[in-house]
């Protein structure tokens, strides 16, 4: 019921949103101060909807059987859940803006301090590419050449803390690199690429490590783990190419300083 729940929530949350975005735009179409909303998502991109409920799909799949019951006893599994949650979902959430969604949504007062709280000193560090990355390859450095992944698969609070993990650090690091969503002092279109490239190459590093057996600590087969390598070098450069391909197509050039963070 709760992984159901996971992905179902934040779907009718969004589209909650979506319709408030919509009514808004009626009201002013009604009082002559806007054009004319056509359909129910209309003042709102039916293609961000689209990816967004495809990431909660997604996520809802990772969670359900079979995948789930699969990764709690095969380090393949694992592999593939952490795909789906740590790569794919963020990819997909984040092209959706749901921060700009919310900011359309929320009242003039509430935006603006919405707005203000992006600018945070806290959040600017948490949305640093050097942090984004730390706590997205980083840590998977931590996972898997230490007993922390033995640990956490050990126990169920851990392994929903994994999950947890993956996603947060996923959509931070997708909202950074490619997000098209407000963000504080976001660097340069070159200075992602290299962000992005450095995290492909982390990958690709920890993939051939974990192949090869070499300064790991997962306790699974050996079939297993290299099972597992392969789809995290694979996998992986999949959803990165497909990260340079939204990056590619959001960005905008800058039309000022400030141009980052502004309430749409």
């Amino acid at each position: 019921m709760l992984p159901a729940l996971v992905g179902v929530l934040p779907a009718l949350g969004y589209l909650l949103l979506v319709r408030r975005v919509h009514v808004r735009a009626l009201a002013r179409y009604r009082t002559g101060s806007g054009a004319r909303p056509r359909g129910p998502g209309r003042g709102w991109s039916g293609v961000r909807t689209a990816s967004f409920l495809t990431g909660c799909g997604l996520l809802a799949l990772a969670l359900l059987p079979p995948l789930a019951p699969w990764a709690h006893h095969d380090f393949r599994g694992h592999m593939a859940q952490h795909l789906l949650i740590g790569m794919y979902v963020p990819l997909a959430l984040v092209l959706g803006a749901p921060v700009t969604l919310l900011l359309r949504a929320l009242p003039t007062a509430g935006a603006r301090a919405f707005t203000a709280l992006l600018r945070t000193r806290a959040v600017r560090v948490l949305a640093h590419p050097l942090t984004a990355l730390l706590l997205s390859t980083g840590s998977l450095v931590v996972l898997y050449r230490t007993p922390l992944y033995g640990a956490a698969m050990a126990h169920p609070a851990g392994h929903w803390l994994l999950h947890a993990h993956f996603l947060a650090s996923g959509c931070l690091f997708a909202w950074v690199v490619a997000g098209p969503d407000p963000a504080p002092a976001r660097p340069g279109v070159p200075a992602r690429l290299v962000l992005l490239g450095v995290a492909i190459a982390g990958h690709a590093v920890l993939a051939q490590l974990l192949y090869g057996g070499f300064l790991v600590d997962v306790p699974a087969p050996v079939a297993e783990v290299r099972g597992g390598a392969e789809l995290m070098y694979y996998g992986g450069d999949i959803a990165e190419l497909l990260l340079a391909a939204a990056l590619v197509a959001t960005w905008r050039p800058a039309r000022g300083r400030g141009a980052e963070v502004q309430a749409a």
